[in-house]
């Protein structure tokens, strides 16, 4: 399927092939989804971290679900895919094709930066890499939904979050918090 034929359709899709056995194994489940959030003009050195972030979790196995377009958003989806994983792009505006071009599904939201929630509860857990505003409302925003969330690099502000010291750390961090939420545990404030 090409990529500018995700339209509305397209959700309805995902959540075929996510909660199908193609997705993961029938023992398994699922594959384990992580939000990755950050700016989409970011620095070189956000962008090495989130490209390695990716890597990392696309190595295991792991959906990486980000807002589709550029800076961390791409780097992050370029490491996930080029590992030989799948990236999810919520993207703001009605064009899928809008989507950098690491993402594997493109989802045009139409909400604008509303699709910030969107981007944060897929996900089980969420890596913020460096940021801005829009970074923060997703921090907010996962914390108010419950979600962990771990931060890679230089925060947007100064947090009482926990900090991963390097995308391997981080990628951990956000595998073994989404997994311990699937099993119904409670992940630590973070």
């Amino acid at each position: 399927m090409e990529k500018g034929r995700w339209g509305s359709t397209g959700l309805v899709l995902l959540g075929r092939i996510l909660m199908s056995g193609l997705a993961g194994s029938e023992e398994a489940g699922p594959p384990i989804r992580i939000s990755v959030v950050g700016a989409g003009e970011a620095s070189p050195e956000e962008q090495r971290l989130a490209e390695a972030l990716g890597r990392a979790l696309g190595e295991a196995g792991a959906v990486v679900v980000t807002g589709g377009l550029g800076g961390v958003m791409a780097a992050a989806s370029k490491g996930c895919v080029e590992a030989g994983g799948t990236a999810i792009g919520l993207l703001p505006g009605t064009d899928p094709s809008d989507a950098n071009p690491w993402v594997t599904f493109p989802l045009a939201t139409g909400l604008g930066e509303a699709r910030n929630a969107l981007v944060v509860r897929t996900g089980e857990a969420v890596v913020a890499v460096g940021g801005s505003w829009g970074t923060l409302s997703e921090i907010a925003l996962a914390r108010k939904m419950g979600h962990s969330v771990v931060i890679l690099g230089d925060p947007p502000a100064d947090l009482s979050l926990p900090r991963a010291k390097n995308p391997k750390e981080a990628a951990a961090w956000a595998l073994h918090h989404a997994a311990e939420r699937r099993k119904g545990g409670s992940a630590p404030f973070g």
